[in-house]
């Protein structure tokens, strides 16, 4: 019965936290890692975001889904590093894949109702913004 209880813990919202920024930071990992080794080769085909350039718009990608992902999973600048990673995850659903939440965006569309959720939650008593304060 102790599963189908609607109340919660402190400690059962701060491991929640954890779990979700470390599956949101690992499965975005190696979107931008791949984009990181081949940069060279996708800069020429690479959506050009808000006439930025496709380089610098590539770069912003690798740098959302990259390095904010690995600061996400570790809990630090957890709100800070989820703004680039939200409009990672606007971009993608609503420009790359123009609106389709549900089919060809739906990944996207996980990544920001994930993003949201861990904006809201914070980062957690599991996490190195937790130990910095």
């Amino acid at each position: 019965m102790q599963f189908l209880k609607t109340d919660f813990s402190v400690q059962a919202v701060n491991g929640a936290s954890l779990w979700l920024r470390l599956g949101l930071g690992l499965s975005m990992i190696p979107h931008g890692y791949e984009k990181l080794i081949h940069f060279s080769e996708q800069k020429a085909g690479f959506l050009n975001l808000f006439g930025l350039g496709t380089t610098v718009s590539l770069a912003l990608a690798i740098g959302a889904e990259f390095f904010c992902s690995i600061l996400l999973m570790l809990g630090l600048l957890t709100r800070v590093v989820l703004i680039p990673l939200l409009c990672t995850a606007l971009v993608i659903v609503f420009i790359a894949h123009e609106g389709d939440l549900l089919g060809d965006g739906s990944a996207g569309t996980l990544f920001l109702i994930g993003y949201i959720t861990s904006l809201l939650l914070g980062p957690g008593k599991y996490s190195l913004d937790a130990l910095l304060h």
